[in-house]
């Protein structure tokens, strides 16, 4: 069975970037635009992975990552955080929040597709 991961950005363009490859490796892919969207979209199903951004409106990428880990369900579940974002005090904040990996736009989709394999169990 397929794995499932959820990507968060709000730029559609690097849904679709990201999308591309996840679909390409064999991964179903369920998107949304920003943190909000991202909570409704998790609605008890079943992820394997999430891929979010910092910078997005209505909710940023550090606060989602809190509030995931907040819920039982989703309290294991791996983050990567995909951003333009490269200083140390952010990339802090992040694993203090609870992300697994920092991955730096632009990034190349085998760079990606190398983090999510080391975090998606088999």
């Amino acid at each position: 069975m397929a794995k499932t991961i959820l990507i968060l950005d709000d730029s559609a363009p690097i849904r679709q970037v990201v999308g591309i490859a996840l679909r390409g490796a064999g991964y179903e892919v369920v998107e949304a635009k920003d943190g909000i969207d991202g909570i409704d979209k998790l609605n008890g199903q079943k992820l394997n992975l999430i891929i979010t951004d910092v910078n997005m409106p209505r909710m940023d990428g550090i606060t989602f990552v809190k509030e995931v880990k907040k819920m039982p369900r989703y309290k294991f579940t791996p983050i990567i955080i995909l951003t333009t974002e490269s200083q140390d005090n952010k990339k802090q904040e992040g694993r203090a929040a609870g992300a697994k990996a920092w991955v730096v736009k632009p990034f190349q989709p085998p760079q990606l597709l190398d983090a999510v394999a080391k975090l998606i169990l088999p």
